[in-house]
């Protein structure tokens, strides 16, 4: 018989840890996959964000006999620019690929209606996300104007301080979200680990009864907690980039670049798992540790 009780007990344990692992992993996959999201709008905003150019125009006045030298200035300048700390990427467009572009843009296929070098030559500059924003545009295009040989600066600030606004718009609400799945995971994975304590709140009151130390009781408590959230962040983590690989398979996109935000990632999953069900652990198991036998069958 007392075979038959331990095998039972020992089942009831096995159940109860296993649907507490699922729970902690199931709110984990959740709560990695909002970051998941919410890094790759960054990563996607940033790359709208390079797309806004910053247009640097050379003198108009262009002399074939100073050619040489011309180029020597602009050469100079284009080489200053890609330098200044705003700048992302820049890219020198010659007066004959102004022209070229030009015809294009008309739809025109012949010269005739074009002198020869009508259009000055410029840089296309690409500024990092952080200066494409209404505070500190100004100071980029300020920094690309001082540079020796460029004598005009033209942007779109209109459409910049509106990309801008829509973009970060959006990582707000993705970010809103992201904390509130936090809050829910605090909330879920709390509720599971009280319940696993409640089921076992006899035990813990009749080992503090024969004269056990609250240290002495809590201890197994809290190294099964710490087991319990590792094992739950390794399943949701194996489930959420097995379902990102998937993802990105089926839309042909890189699966993981390399980026520390993921690491950051991973190691915020493992830490929300451990450390959630380690202190809801420790204030489950001190409540009944505080709790009078009489009201143990009311708690």
């Amino acid at each position: 018989m007392p075979n038959t009780v331990d095998d039972y007990n020992r089942k009831r344990l096995r159940s109860s840890n296993i649907t507490v692992v699922i729970s902690i992993a199931l709110v984990l996959f959740l709560l990695g996959l909002m970051g998941l999201i919410l890094i790759n709008a960054q990563k996607y905003s940033d790359y709208i964000k390079e797309q806004l150019v910053v247009n640097a125009y050379f003198d108009e006045n262009y002399d074939s006999k100073d050619s040489a030298n011309t180029a020597k200035i602009e050469q100079e300048a284009f080489n200053n620019i890609q330098k200044l700390p705003s700048v992302k990427r820049a890219t020198y467009i010659s007066r004959e690929m102004a022209a070229e572009e030009a015809k294009k843009s008309m739809g025109i296929e012949s010269d005739a209606l074009f002198e020869e070098n009508i259009f000055p030559s410029s840089v296309e500059v690409a500024l990092r996300p952080e200066y494409v924003d209404p505070a500190r545009i100004n100071t980029a295009i300020t920094q690309i104007k001082t540079v020796k040989g460029i004598m005009e600066v033209k942007n779109n600030s209109t459409l910049m301080v509106e990309v801008y606004n829509n973009l970060n718009r959006i990582l707000k609400w993705i970010l809103a979200f992201s904390l509130l799945f936090l809050v829910l995971a605090i909330v879920l994975i709390n509720n599971s680990i009280r319940l696993k304590i409640f089921a076992k709140r006899f035990i813990i009151k009749t080992m503090q009864l024969v004269g056990a130390k609250r240290r002495f009781i809590l201890i197994p408590f809290i190294k099964e907690a710490v087991v319990l959230g590792i094992v739950g962040a390794v399943l949701a983590l194996l489930a959420l980039f097995g379902a990102w690989y998937y993802f990105t398979q089926q839309i042909g996109q890189q699966f993981i670049q390399e980026d520390p935000q993921y690491l950051w990632l991973i190691l915020g999953v493992f830490a929300v798992g451990i450390i959630i069900t380690l202190l809801s652990t420790i204030f489950a198991t001190w409540r009944f540790l505080r709790t009078s036998v009489d009201d143990l069958h009311y708690s």
